[in-house]
């Protein structure tokens, strides 16, 4: 039986991390969305500080917040501020949405393994935000790699996992 929970991140243009994480064990459903921002019901042509999120649904039974986390910090950059490619903005700023303080806690356990082990050449300045209102994005960006396999995407697996020598 499944045993499901959502996860909230940003890190980017949501299509490329959308992509990557649809084919990973334990995600069940991914959509893309806006959090964090400063009004209701945003848009893509109207979304000020919000970032470019996915919601991600996952069986824990099958992978864990800090898995995903592991992922996330493997698949963008999460050094460098409002930026991931050519994106440029608080939109495309790295966040995790946490929704409790046991996923804050994980969060911050994650990133201080990401910065020991120096594989960035800077320090971590994914924001940590408390979980506020996820709002879908417009059709046409659900999925959008899938219907437009030539998109563009700055997004790919850039380390084996981060994890590995701290399992706990």
């Amino acid at each position: 039986m499944k045993n499901t929970k959502k996860a909230y991140i940003a890190g980017g243009c949501f299509w490329g991390m959308e992509d990557l994480f649809r084919t990973r064990p334990g995600i069940l459903d991914t959509e893309v969305g806006y959090m964090g921002g400063k009004n209701e019901n945003p848009t893509y042509q109207n979304h000020p500080g919000h970032a470019e999120a996915i919601e991600l649904t996952y069986d824990m039974n099958e992978t864990s917040f800090r898995e995903i986390l592991d992922f996330f910090f493997r698949v963008h950059d999460p050094t460098t501020i409002n930026r991931q490619g050519n994106d440029r903005g608080d939109s495309y700023r790295s966040a995790i949405f946490y929704q409790n303080e046991e996923e804050k806690k994980v969060a911050e356990e994650v990133i201080h393994i990401v910065d020991a082990a120096q594989r960035w050449s800077g320090k971590v300045v994914t924001t940590l935000e408390a979980y506020s209102e996820f709002w879908p994005a417009e059709s046409y960006h659900q999925d959008y790699l899938v219907k437009n396999p030539n998109g563009y995407t700055c997004h790919f697996e850039r380390f084996d996992t981060f994890l590995e020598e701290n399992v706990q």
